[in-house]
């Protein structure tokens, strides 16, 4: 059994805690829209509201206590940055154990011109993982709580999530009325959910494109305008959140739930790996 091979059928993440000081710290072009198994830690650490972390870790700052991932049998600390300000996703690592930080970027979201979603999501991953790190790594302005130091283990995790239908990507609703026609459009149909994940250290990138298909039921016009005045999909691609109210309308899905919920964390897990491993750079869309 290879190194790698002991990495992956290790079933859990462990975390190694260490008090220590630190210093202060086809498609036409489509706008994207401006509108709007789980691990019980035993690390007894104070943290941020909104760290990123529970129970295991806390962004670090002068004189306090910090905890990093140590990952399977390699004994090995990374400090991970997620490159998104989405609580779903944060939520989702949480879930699988996983110690972050939250660093949000900004960036334009357009995509261009003939640009297939699969590429579309990819790239934009993979910028969100390039800015997050610069910030962190000092090369451009970081924003509060997140001060540049040197970190051999850094990684960055950037993400970026669609809904797709007949080849178009279906971004957040502009308002209601638009939410209510992009259900119409999924209504009784099936269609796709992609999202490109980056896995970014400072020597290397690593990635992929996860691809779900989701079946939607046959909205009636009470269901589209019950579901619409809930609120629940104005800021979601596609109008609509699998992990909420929309869930009595998705009977069936092929592939990974959590892709659908905005970040497949098997796929991350996998990513990981290869990192850690140090093999070849690459993605693949699954």
């Amino acid at each position: 059994m290879t190194g790698l091979d002991r990495w992956i059928s290790q079933a859990h993440w462990e975390v190694d805690v260490s008090t220590i000081r630190t210093s202060p710290s086809s498609v036409t072009e489509v706008a994207r829209s401006r509108a709007g198994p789980t691990v019980a830690f035993q690390a007894k650490v104070t943290l941020p509201g909104e760290s990123g972390v529970v129970r295991s870790s806390s962004i670090s700052a002068a004189g306090t206590t910090e905890a990093r991932a140590r990952i399977g049998n390699y004994n090995c600390t990374m400090r991970l940055v997620l490159a998104s300000a989405s609580p779903r996703r944060a939520a989702l690592l949480r879930a699988a154990g996983f110690a972050f930080e939250k660093l949000p970027v900004e960036l334009d979201e357009s995509v261009g011109t003939g640009e297939p979603p699969r590429e579309y999501v990819r790239r934009l991953a993979m910028e969100k993982s390039a800015r997050a790190l610069a910030m962190v790594a000092g090369t451009e302005p970081a924003k509060a709580g997140h001060s540049p130091r040197e970190d051999d283990a850094l990684v960055v995790l950037g993400a970026d999530t669609v809904v797709v239908i007949d080849g178009e990507i279906l971004g957040k609703p502009l308002e209601d009325r638009d939410a209510a026609s992009m259900l119409r459009r999924l209504s009784g149909r099936w269609h796709q959910v992609m999202t490109g994940i980056s896995l970014r250290s400072r020597t290397r990138e690593t990635g992929r494109v996860e691809v779900t298909t989701v079946e939607f039921s046959q909205l009636s016009d009470a269901d589209l305008a019950w579901y619409v005045g809930s609120g629940e999909g104005r800021d979601k691609a596609g109008a609509y959140a699998i992990q909420g109210l929309a869930s009595r309308f998705i009977p069936r899905i092929d592939g990974s739930y959590s892709n659908v919920v905005g970040l497949p964390v098997a796929a991350v897990h996998d990513l990981f790996a290869e990192i850690a491993s140090g093999s070849e750079s690459g993605y693949s869309s699954q």
